[in-house]
Formats: structure tokens, sequence, C-alpha cells
């Protein structure tokens, strides 16, 4: 591939579920399309993105590996590549990783490793293995890009590129009806969190005592809290612990988790470590206050008290008092909004695919690994 010809990649996605990673893997793969470099993508949730990615140009398949040493799996990775001509296989999962690896050894098909999450590397060969046989690792944050170095990454094959977001999206709030039906009143303010419940860096428990910190004084907030995982568990136990009852609905995974996060007078994200945190780029998006944690790749997006207000990780009391003064002082809540909306653009979506197409050609160029 010449340096401004066309790139030929093919994408690995392998997460079960639907999440903020495969919409940002949608909209890369959208872009690169557009922009005339032929893509085929390979994941779990192949129906979803087919639906996604029609008419787009962007040639979608079903993979179901059985683990990420799945020599099957494998295969059928190293067969699309050499049957296209791939320049690239890109992983966008953990476990993709590892699939990817044994797919491209010995191809010649140059390996990049899209890494989201902010969690510690699996100590041992294997995961050393994998992330070495990369020519690139996309890191989506400079907390990511740390937590990779510290885990035995060469900084040198790093590169980050920040997730992004759709400006062009309208805002569609969910409805009242909707909202009743998860026993919310549409008159009252919602305080929305969205976010996977998953160990050990996220804490909702910590929304949950936010809330009821600013219920002291503002017993007409209401919480809302979307998105499913082993967590949900500890939260629906602190709701009742701390007499929350029909003040905060907990929905668990939502398709429509989005409008849901339109709706609210205020988003919040409680987490006490982050890879990025999109959620609050959308939320900055469709003009609502941002009140969240200064927790990792979250820093790099809000900026305290210019775009959004941060509290420690861990500070439930800390967090609700930010709440109760979004809520209160509309002057504030103006204000965060308005420079939220300029700060997004810093994160466009378009943007983000430029800048992977950078971090492409910087891996074919690379060294052999």
């Amino acid at each position: 591939m010449s340096a401004g010809g066309t790139l030929r990649s093919v994408h690995v996605d392998t997460e079960r579920a639907w999440g903020g990673g495969q919409r940002q893997v949608a909209w890369l793969a959208e872009g690169l399309a557009r922009r005339g470099h032929a893509t085929w993508l390979l994941a779990r949730q192949a129906g979803r993105f087919a639906d996604r990615l029609h008419g787009t140009g962007v040639a979608v398949s079903a993979l179901e590996p059985l683990g990420e040493w799945d020599l099957l799996a494998a295969a059928r990775i190293r067969t699309l590549a050499r049957r296209v001509g791939a320049h690239l296989v890109v992983a966008h999962a953990a476990h993709a990783a590892a699939l990817a690896a044994i797919a491209t050894a010995g191809t010649g098909v140059r390996l990049v490793i899209t890494r989201r999450v902010a969690l510690p590397l699996r100590r041992g060969p294997v995961s050393l293995w994998k992330h070495r046989r990369a020519a690139l690792v996309v890191a989506i944050s400079e907390r990511v890009e740390r937590a990779l170095v510290a885990g035995g990454v060469d900084a040198s094959r790093i590169r980050v590129v920040p997730s992004g977001v759709d400006l062009g999206r309208p805002a569609e709030p969910a409805t009242g009806a909707t909202l009743r039906s998860l026993g919310l009143d549409p008159a009252r303010p919602i305080a929305v969190m969205v976010s996977a419940l998953i160990p050990p860096h996220k804490d909702p428990v910590v929304f949950l005592r936010a809330v009821a910190e600013a219920r002291r004084t503002q017993p007409e907030l209401q919480g809302l809290l979307v998105g499913g995982g082993p967590l949900i568990v500890a939260a629906r136990r602190a709701r009742s612990e701390l007499g929350l009852g029909s003040a905060v609905s907990i929905a668990g995974h939502r398709d429509d988790a989005e409008r849901l996060l339109a709706a609210g007078a205020v988003a919040v994200l409680s987490s006490r470590d982050e890879g990025l945190g999109t959620t609050l780029l959308d939320a900055m998006l469709w003009g609502v206050p941002v009140v969240a944690t200064a927790a990792g790749g979250v820093r790099e997006i809000v900026r305290d008290g210019v775009d959004g207000l941060l509290s420690p990780p861990g500070d439930g009391a800390a967090l609700g008092a930010h709440l109760r003064a979004v809520l209160t002082d509309r002057r504030l809540s103006e204000r965060l909004v308005a420079a939220g909306r300029e700060r997004v653009r810093a994160f466009s979506s378009d943007l983000m695919v430029e800048r992977t197409l950078d971090a492409y050609r910087q891996a074919l160029y690379s060294a052999p690994c």
C-alpha cells in the first residue's frame, strides 16, 4: 500500500454484547469505507453490525469463537485476510487479539490491537506475546496507554487515538411512557448513569450514594442506572440500604440506553477507573450537564468546572454535592452545557477515523515484529 493508497483491513470483534466499543467499531468501519478503503468485519454481533452498516460497503460476517485460542476461528480470520489481500488485521477485543495474533503469524499481514479499557494486562508470556506481535497497539486514551506500558508493551508501539462520537446524531430522548415503565416520573429531574457494571473499575454504589446525598435537599431527584453486569447485585442492595426504594430505577442492560441518557437532567459516571468514558461525550453532545468522578480517562474528556464537575473516585458525598449544584444553579448548568457542546467537537467520530488511519499507516511502515 502506498502512503495515500487504498487500505484493505479485516476487523475482528468477539464481544458477546453490544456496547460502546461496538459502536466505535461500527463508526470506524463506516468511516473507512466512506473514504474508499476496503473493509471487512468478523464479529459475534454480526447481525447488529450488518444492520448498522447496511449500504456502507463494509462486508460483515459472523465469527463465533469458542475461546481466545480457537484455532478454527483463527483459521477463518487467516483465510479471509489472505483471500482479500488484507494489509492489516485489527483486533477490537481481548479475545480477538489472541485470535488475530495466531491468524497473522507468518503471513506478513500486520496485526493491530485496539485497547479500550484501563485494566492491567494479564501477567504472563501469552499476553505479552500477542501484544508484542502487534505492529501497533491503539489506545483510546493516555490512561490506557499508561496501563499498557505498565503491562510491558513498548511505548513506541502504542498510538493514542481517542474514541469519538457522531456529531450529527440528534438527541432522541426516551418518551414519558418509557420513563414511566421504568417507575420514573417524567416531570421530575432524573440523574442518569449509563455504564457496564463490571468490577473492579465501575462503582454504581457511589452513584446511589450521590443520589441519596443530593436528595437530602432535592427530594424530587430520581436516579436511573442503566447497564448490566455483576455489580448490579451490589447496586440493588445499596438502593435498599440507602432507603432509595422507588426513587432509583435499576434498569439493567437496555438497547435504548442512549435515549434514556438524553432524557436525563444530568449525566453521571461514578467509576473508580475508566478507559475514557464516552457516555459523557454523548451527554455533552445532547446538552445534558455532566457530573462524574475524576477517574482515569474521564479527566481527558471533562475539564473540571469548565464542561463538567469532577469529584474524587469513591466519594459519594462530593458527587452528590455536584449533583445538587447542577440541579439548583441554572447558570452553572447552562455554562457547563455550552462548554460541553464545544468540547465534544474535539472528539468527533470523523477525527477518530482520520487519526486511526494515520495510526494504521504507521503500523504498515513500522519495523516487522
